[in-house]
């Protein structure tokens, strides 16, 4: 008899990594963007308000992103790629997921949300009383009554740092949850409070601008905006944020440009350089007689260094007056006349020497 040889046992087949699907969020008082876990099987395709879980706990978001940006509930673009984008952009942005989307907002969600905006305002109020009888010098901003009820967030300007351990304990007395107290500077104040400014539009922080980098007086020179602060400092008070966004396009087309006092050789011939025109890249140019022209860059040459400037020669001297010797020439003998006889070198006496002769 011949044995049956044993049929392998067929391998299981690996399971296929599951693709966790995520969206884009913004979320918080602060308007803060993040990536968030959801389990939805498809996006819906009109602006939508969210419930998502984050650090604080539940809170209300909008989904960010074009509706082409999904795909079967997934964001399409990669972390790598979103990281590019906001990185270019000056936004502070992570691509690590910072919390799970728990549900699409219900109208019973709006509705609980405005009824915690219109409190907020009373919130604010107690703690002004609170602060006031505290005697602490603080300033209440804003308050964000968190969806879920985990706690209330204060936000709130001082000169200096301020001790509101007290503070914080009647609140939570009061209402019966955590309490936080953050410090914020005049820009934050601006994006919780800005409104249209002076363009016509909402204050770039409030829309879209998280990084707030400083803004010095150079970017308003280089760009010929007026030097009167309130033409050009924004709601917070400080110089407008937009100087900042042509500042590089000014630098790099300022470099192709040169100094003033800088001598340039134009069809009209010789002239220095007056002044500069960073945009439109023309050079003013004065010439000799005092004229001056705007001419484009590439119609005008940089001329070298000049080189020291020749001595005039030497006018005849008056009658009676005998000329300059020439220097380079007193060594010489007059022609005719004896060479000048050399005398030994004077022997230096020593200190004792000095002395033994003045006793003789």
């Amino acid at each position: 008899m011949t044995e049956a040889t044993p049929t392998p046992a067929p391998t299981p087949a690996k399971p296929k990594p599951v693709k966790r699907k995520f969206v884009l969020v913004r979320y918080g008082r602060m308007n803060s963007l993040g990536l968030f876990e959801h389990n939805e099987a498809q996006i819906p395709r009109t602006p939508t308000r969210i419930v998502v879980k984050t650090e604080k706990g539940l809170e209300l978001g909008h989904l960010v992103g074009q509706l082409s940006s999904y795909k079967d509930g997934r964001f399409r673009l990669a972390e790598d790629q979103i990281s590019s984008y906001y990185v270019n952009s000056e936004i502070t942005f992570s691509t690590e997921c910072v919390g799970k989307v728990v549900r699409l907002a219900t109208p019973d969600d709006i509705s609980e949300e405005q009824h915690l905006q219109k409190i907020t305002q009373e919130e604010i109020a107690c703690c002004e009383h609170v602060a006031k009888d505290l005697n602490l010098r603080m300033k209440i901003i804003d308050a964000e009554h968190i969806f879920g009820g985990e706690r209330i967030v204060f936000y709130f300007m001082a000169e200096g740092r301020v001790d509101f351990r007290e503070l914080v304990r009647r609140l939570a007395q009061e209402y019966q949850t955590r309490i936080e107290m953050r410090q914020i500077g005049s820009r934050d104040e601006a994006k919780l409070l800005g409104d249209v400014e002076s363009c016509g539009r909402e204050c770039c922080c409030l829309q879209f601008l998280q990084l707030l980098k400083p803004v010095n007086m150079r970017m308003a020179k280089m760009q010929k905006a007026t030097l009167d602060p309130s033409k050009i400092s924004g709601y917070c008070g400080r110089l407008k944020c937009c100087l900042r966004y042509e500042d590089e396009t000014y630098t790099h087309l300022k470099q192709n440009l040169p100094r003033r006092g800088v001598l340039v050789q134009t069809k009209q011939g010789e002239g220095k350089v007056f002044d500069t025109q960073i945009l439109t890249q023309l050079v003013i140019v004065e010439y000799a007689n005092g004229e001056k022209a705007a001419l484009p860059l590439d119609e005008i040459t940089l001329l070298p260094p000049s080189a020291p400037r020749k001595r005039p020669p030497q006018e005849e001297p008056p009658a009676g007056r005998k000329p300059p010797q020439d220097e380079s020439r007193q060594d010489e003998p007059p022609t005719g006349s004896e060479p000048p006889r050399e005398e030994p070198p004077a022997t230096r006496e020593s200190p004792e020497e000095a002395d033994d002769q003045n006793q003789q």
